[in-house]
C-alpha cells in the first residue's frame, strides 16, 4: 500500500507543479455511495458549534524582563483544527499549546497569532499568509499551517488542494519564516462514520497527506503527519479524545497532537536537543521523498525533512516530552505549567 501511496502522492505532486487538477480516486458508483454515506454521517457527527478561544498573545512570562530575550514570534494558520474548535479554554488551543511548549523549549518569551479559520479549505491559505504578514513589524520565526480535512470532505481536487499549500509555504520561506506543516487528519478515525464511507475517507485523506509532504518540501517547508490525529491514543479511546462533536479533538486530543508538533517545530529554529541525523533503531532514514512522504501518511506524528538532495528526505520519529501548561490528565503531558511557563498568554490581544 505504501508504494502505491507513494506513487499517486507523486502524481499528485506533479499535477499541482504543472496546473493540473488532480488523480480521480473514485468512480462514479462508488462516488455515488460515498456522498450517501456523507449525508447520513452528518446526522449523527455534531457539527462545529460556537466560536474557538482566542489565544493570541505573549507566552513564558518568567522570560518576558530578561535581557536578551527578545520574544519569538509564532503564526499558526489552518482550518478549525489549528483554531481550537471544540474547546472553551484559550490555554487548550493548539497554538496556545505550541506558545508555551516552545517558550519553555527557547527559555524565551514566544508571541503567537492565530489567523486560521474554522471551515477553511486550501484556497483561504492565501488570505491567511497575506494577513499573518501584513504587519512589517510581525514577521513570524515560525509558523504552523494545519490544513486538509476540509479539502477531503468538499471534494477538492488533490493537485489543486497540494499547489495552494505549496504557494503558500513558498510566500512564508520567502518572507524568511520557517515552516511546520501538520498534514491532512485521518478522517477514518471519525467514530461516527460507517464503512465504506470510514476506508474512502481514510484512503482520500492519506493521500492527500503523502501528496501535501511533497508539495511543502518542495517548497521549503517540514511537515507532521497528523495521521489518526497524532497517536493510537484516537483509535483506542476515541471517545475521551474527540470533543463534545465528535468529530474534533478535545482538550486532550489536542494537547496529544501539540506534544507530536512541538519538536518538529523546535528543530526547524534548531532548538532540539536531538541529533538531526537519522536514528535506525527508531526506523528513520533518508528515503526517496515519495517514499518517506508515503510511510510518514501510514503514521501519526511523523515528521519529513528536506536535505540537501532535492529528491530525497530526512523521516523523523521524534521522541515527543511533556508539553508544560497542558490540562491535568491529558496523554504524556504534565499536570501543570512548568517552571516559569504560564499556560495562558501574559498579554492578550
Amino acid at each position: 500500500m505504501s508504494k502505491a501511496r507513494a506513487r499517486a502522492a507523486r502524481r499528485i505532486a506533479a499535477a499541482a507543479a504543472y496546473g493540473g487538477g488532480g488523480v480521480g480516486v473514485l468512480g462514479g458508483a462508488a462516488l455515488g455511495v460515498l456522498l450517501t454515506e456523507v449525508a447520513l454521517a452528518r446526522r449523527v457527527v455534531g457539527g462545529a458549534g460556537g466560536v474557538p478561544p482566542r489565544a493570541d498573545g505573549r507566552y513564558g512570562s518568567a522570560f518576558v524582563h530578561q535581557l536578551g530575550r527578545e520574544p519569538l514570534l509564532l503564526g499558526v494558520l489552518g482550518d478549525s483544527t489549528a483554531a481550537g474548535q471544540g474547546v472553551h479554554r484559550m490555554r487548550q488551543t493548539p497554538g496556545a499549546l505550541l506558545a508555551t511548549g516552545l517558550a519553555a523549549v527557547a527559555e524565551r518569551p514566544v508571541d503567537m497569532r492565530c489567523v486560521a479559520l474554522s471551515g477553511a479549505q486550501s484556497y483561504d491559505l492565501e488570505r491567511q499568509v497575506t494577513q499573518i504578514l501584513s504587519d512589517p513589524q510581525w514577521v513570524p520565526d515560525v509558523c504552523v499551517i494545519m490544513i486538509g480535512a476540509n479539502d477531503v470532505t468538499h471534494r477538492v481536487p488533490a493537485a489543486r488542494s497540494v499547489r495552494l499549500l505549496a504557494e503558500a509555504v513558498r510566500r512564508l520561506r520567502g518572507a524568511g519564516c520557517e515552516v511546520v506543516v501538520g498534514t491532512c487528519p485521518d478522517l477514518g478515525t471519525i467514530e461516527p462514520v460507517y464503512q465504506p464511507l470510514r476506508w474512502l475517507a481514510r484512503q482520500l485523506s492519506r493521500q492527500l497527506a503523502a501528496a501535501q509532504t511533497i508539495g511543502v518540501l518542495e517548497a521549503g517547508g517540514r511537515t507532521v503527519s497528523l495521521g489518526d490525529l497524532l497517536g493510537p491514543e484516537f483509535a483506542a479511546n476515541p471517545r475521551e479524545l474527540f470533543g463534545p462533536d465528535n468529530y474534533h479533538p478535545s482538550a486532550e486530543g489536542y494537547a496529544t497532537a501539540a506534544m507530536a508538533v512541538l519538536p518538529t517545530l523546535c528543530a526547524a529554529l534548531g532548538l532540539w536537543p536531538e541529533e538531526e541525523r537519522p536514528d535506525a533503531a527508531r526506523r528513520e532514514g533518508i528515503l526517496p521523498v515519495d517514499r518517506a512522504a508515503a510511510e510518514a501518511a501510514a503514521e501519526g506524528g511523523t515528521e519529513v525533512a528536506p536535505t540537501s538532495r532535492s529528491r530525497w528526505a530526512l523521516l523523523k520519529r521524534r521522541r515527543r516530552r511533556r508539553l508544560p501548561g497542558a490540562d491535568a490528565g491529558a496523554p504524556g503531558t504534565g499536570s501543570g505549567a512548568g517552571p516559569g511557563v504560564t499556560a495562558a498568554p501574559v498579554t492578550g490581544e
